[in-house]
């Protein structure tokens, strides 16, 4: 038997409508072309499909039972057209996101609250890329933007830049290094780091300041959690270094004393890597704008409700 959808949406319009000259009007279409396509039919299952002496016209058991596929058919298909049409319109897609640090979360999440708004068909997903090689699943489409603060030269991949941001050293206040202007990689000798459980080429404090100097901290303590971390800070069970939209809340809590890293301060960079095809998205397109947006008012203590 050859089924196509047009018979679907036929034996549907007429259920629908109780006869042929309506549903010929709603299908847009002709009533003689109606009749037509449900004699093949017939004669395809050797069926008849209506009770023909029945006003308004009812389907026959064969006739219900094409109905029933109809029903389950064709939602999926006027679906699937709609994602299509979002697709085509640049209003639906997927974006998957990478991250590579812990504390990116602290200033994704709002601007993926933001986002939804704007965007709600746009399917979104968060992946630590701490477990895995992102950019590379980057390049296979396995992911679609990957935040990373170490741009790379990579074939179809562009680094669009977000901020620029400070990394920060935290402290107890009675911990006795919280009387210094600035914090050198000396002072990391005798004390504990706490830090996320990554490696060390994705935590600032080695990258920028323990690595060049090549000095070793008394010790290393993974922690998981932002909150975990301060709160060992504050009991002055370890120092920490964690980017500035991190420590915002704690800059003017007397339990903690957060101070520049050298003498004039680091600063990075975080950058938004992306396939080339998906930087004309205008989904894309907006993420990156409350990417650049969202985490300077994180930074300067901001009301993210204010608009601007």
């Amino acid at each position: 038997m050859h089924l196509e959808l047009r018979h679907l949406r036929t034996i549907r319009a007429i259920h629908e409508t109780g006869g042929l000259a309506r549903a010929a009007e709603v299908l847009n279409t002709t009533q003689s072309a109606l009749s037509h396509q449900i004699k093949g039919l017939e004669e395809q299952t050797q069926q008849s499909l209506f009770a023909r002496r029945t006003k308004p016209l009812r389907l026959s058991a064969a006739g219900l039972r094409l109905l029933d596929l109809a029903n389950k058919v064709l939602p999926e298909i006027d679906a699937i057209q709609d994602d299509f049409a979002g697709l085509n319109a640049g209003s639906a897609g997927r974006l998957h996101i990478a991250i590579e640090c812990h504390a990116c979360f602290e200033w994704l999440f709002p601007v993926l609250e933001e986002f939804r708004k704007a965007w709600p068909d746009v399917d979104v997903d968060i992946k630590a890329g701490l477990s895995f090689d992102a950019l590379t699943a980057l390049q296979k489409e396995q992911v679609d933007l990957v935040i990373s603060s170490d741009p790379e030269e990579l074939p179809g991949v562009q680094f669009m830049p977000l901020f620029d941001y400070e990394p920060v050293f935290v402290a107890a206040a009675k911990n006795p290094l919280a009387k210094k202007p600035y914090i050198e990689a000396a002072d990391f000798k005798d004390q504990t780091l706490i830090a996320y459980p990554v490696e060390r080429s994705k935590l600032d404090a080695f990258t920028e300041l323990l690595g060049p100097a090549k000095v070793e901290p008394a010790a290393i303590r993974p922690v998981e959690l932002t909150a975990v971390i301060l709160l060992l800070v504050a009991s002055n069970r370890g120092v920490a270094v964690l980017p500035d939209w991190v420590v915002r809340e704690v800059r003017y809590n007397s339990d903690y004393v957060t101070l520049p890293l050298t003498k004039g301060g680091l600063t990075r960079r975080l950058f938004a890597a992306i396939r080339e095809e998906e930087a004309a998205k205008p989904y894309m397109a907006h993420l990156l704008r409350l990417a650049r947006s969202i985490p300077v008012k994180l930074q300067r203590g901001d009301d993210l409700n204010t608009q601007g």
